[in-house]
């Protein structure tokens, strides 16, 4: 099957459609001053950002210009994103915790000409680094009325002026520069184009059609739009009509899912491990914890059964009695609505993906990185094989190549890195992209992902380790945070784990131990668990790749403290570097 690129338009025509064919019809729902959910109809929206983009005409802003935009998930983040559009210029997303350096290399490497900023704690990390950003003109703030000063701004601007510079772009324009959360080296801009984004849209809203195409179908965006995951969510919900809000305080997010009922989410794999481990920790807390574990045991068969064509009789019977007792309450957890959840940015791992299905929430794992404008793969509502991350997205290609790297083509896979030409040689050759993942293709055409190429570890002994394998497993267990997994020319394969400071305090005061982590590290009860966690993870590999020594640290990592990066990606290399006392300690004492 061959998909084309359109020729013509650009992203902003999805908006002026919508408002004249649906005109009243329900486009996204925002937080009032109130606190309470109001509509924002199509035509409402686009006068919004109309007015907005006028006054960034208005402000000076050219076709092609840069506009970097640094804030949390929020309506105005989506609002400003297409008023940069309307505008014809860049949008440049900038995690919202990115630090003055980060945020000073962003600027200056994309030349950008202008700043959207969230808060005044924003602006002072920009005034940081505001001295020799001579391309930087204008700062704006969201807290302090940027929409109304931008609309105020652009009154002189006729409606025939916006609509010459609103179709400006065409498909091969650059949309966004998106750069790379940087597990490595100075982060890269992404150039993806209007066209990158209209190609995976034309095909992924079809594809994906029972959560963009549903007449009542909503998502509450809460991951970073600074992500592409989350952008190309925001695309495809203007583009098919679907109603969409955002929320950004995790802590409110059961709250916020259940006033805004939303048929669909997206998340990565930590959010729905923190899920399934909050409501078992509830469950044991309750004195609940073998009936929930029983019940875990049961979704899981189920969803197996279903996967083989045949569910075993006892096991319907079960699955009957649980939907009432646990996962019916589960559900209600995410809004009562939800059907399908969209996962990406890691492996997801079978047991979460079995079990999710077996509660009634289908979990459809997909694959893609910035450089292709989020998905290149999927699932889908009736082609999922759990485990893997889908097949190839029609006019998407995919090889193997002979050292077990995932290559692609196709539509989505951007024109190159910004002002990066040796960057851009090394990732794609005559159309191919190297993703820098290895994996498989079955025979079915579904694609599972096994490992990083450069995260491969070779032991002393010449074993290839894949460390994610393991890493996946561990992470899925109640008391581990993160963990990374060790062993590069060393006799045997070892770990570095972290523990969960949401969960350690609840096993501790169940076990009647104190709840200071750093107390608990040298704990034989706490580390029996561990230990027991780790011979599970080591089911799934061969003795030579398994786990032989572990050490558990007081230390925690995060974005803030750099071992994160915003998408919440381990940095190898820096937990690496600061924890090489630890790792050698594996090996030498």
């Amino acid at each position: 099957m061959t998909t084309e690129i359109p020729s013509t338009g650009n992203l902003t025509d999805d908006v002026v459609r919508n408002a004249r064919e649906r005109a009243t019809s329900v486009q996204f729902s925002r937080r009032s001053a109130t606190g309470a959910w109001e509509d924002v109809t199509m035509a409402g929206f686009l006068a919004e950002v109309s007015a907005v983009a006028k006054g960034l005409i208005a402000a000076g802003i050219e076709p092609g210009d840069r506009i970097a935009l640094i804030s949390k998930t929020r309506y105005e983040w989506t609002l400003l994103d297409y008023a940069i559009w309307f505008a014809g210029a860049v949008t440049v997303p900038i995690y919202e915790t990115s630090s003055a350096e980060q945020v000073r290399w962003i600027l200056s490497d994309s030349g950008a000409r202008a700043v959207v900023a969230e808060t005044g704690a924003h602006l002072a990390r920009l005034n940081e680094v505001r001295g020799g950003l001579d391309d930087l003109n204008h700062v704006w703030s969201i807290t302090d009325n940027a929409v109304g000063t931008l609309t105020r701004l652009g009154g002189d601007i006729t409606d025939e002026q916006l609509e010459a510079r609103r179709t400006t772009a065409q498909p091969a324009d650059v949309a966004t520069l998106i750069y790379t959360s940087g597990t490595t080296g100075q982060p890269k801009g992404c150039v993806l184009t209007h066209g990158n984004f209209m190609f995976e849209l034309g095909v992924a809203v079809d594809e994906l059609e029972r959560l963009f195409h549903d007449d009542d179908g909503s998502t509450l965006l809460f991951l970073p739009l600074a992500h592409v995951f989350a952008r190309i969510i925001q695309v495809g919900c203007v583009k098919s009509r679907t109603r969409m809000g955002h929320t950004a305080d995790i802590k409110q997010l059961l709250p916020d899912l259940a006033e805004f009922q939303p048929t669909f989410i997206l998340a990565v794999p930590r959010v729905f491990e923190k899920v399934f481990n909050t409501a078992s920790q509830r469950a044991a807390a309750d004195g609940r914890g073998k009936i929930f574990d029983a019940a875990a045991d049961t979704a899981i068969a189920y969803s197996r059964g279903l996967e083989r064509g045949k569910v075993p009789l006892a096991v319907r019977a079960k699955h009957a009695v649980f939907d009432k007792l646990v996962y019916g309450k589960l559900r209600s957890a995410l809004g009562g609505s939800c059907q399908y959840a969209v996962s990406g940015g890691a492996p997801l791992g079978e047991r979460l993906g079995h079990f999710y299905r077996g509660i009634g929430l289908v979990v459809l794992e997909g694959y893609g990185l910035t450089e292709t404008t989020a998905a290149l793969s999927a699932n889908l509502p009736d082609a999922t094989k759990i485990g893997t991350v889908g097949r190839p997205l029609p006019g998407t290609a995919v090889r193997v190549a002979d050292d077990g790297e995932l290559l692609f083509k196709g539509g989505q896979v951007m024109t190159g890195y910004w002002r990066n030409e040796q960057a851009t040689a090394e990732v794609l050759e005559d159309g191919w992209f190297h993703t820098g993942d290895i994996g498989e293709v079955d025979d079915e055409g579904f694609i599972r992902i096994t490992g990083r190429k450069k995260e491969i570890i070779v032991t002393a002994g010449g074993k290839n380790v894949a460390p994610a394998v393991l890493e996946d497993r561990l992470r899925a267990h109640l008391l581990v945070d993160q963990c990374v997994v060790v062993g590069d020319g060393q006799p045997f394969i070892g770990a570095l784990i972290t523990l969960d400071r949401e969960s350690v305090p609840t096993w501790a005061e169940s076990h009647g131990k104190s709840k200071n982590v750093r107390d608990l590290v040298d704990d034989p009860d706490l580390r029996a668990e561990i230990e027991a966690a780790v011979d599970e993870a080591n089911k799934a590999v061969s003795r030579a790749e398994s786990i032989r020594k572990f050490t558990i640290l007081a230390d925690e990592w995060t974005e803030e403290g750099g071992q994160l990066t915003p998408s919440l990606k381990l940095k190898r290399n820096v937990v690496l570097r600061e924890f090489k006392d630890d790792v050698a300690a594996l090996y030498y004492s």
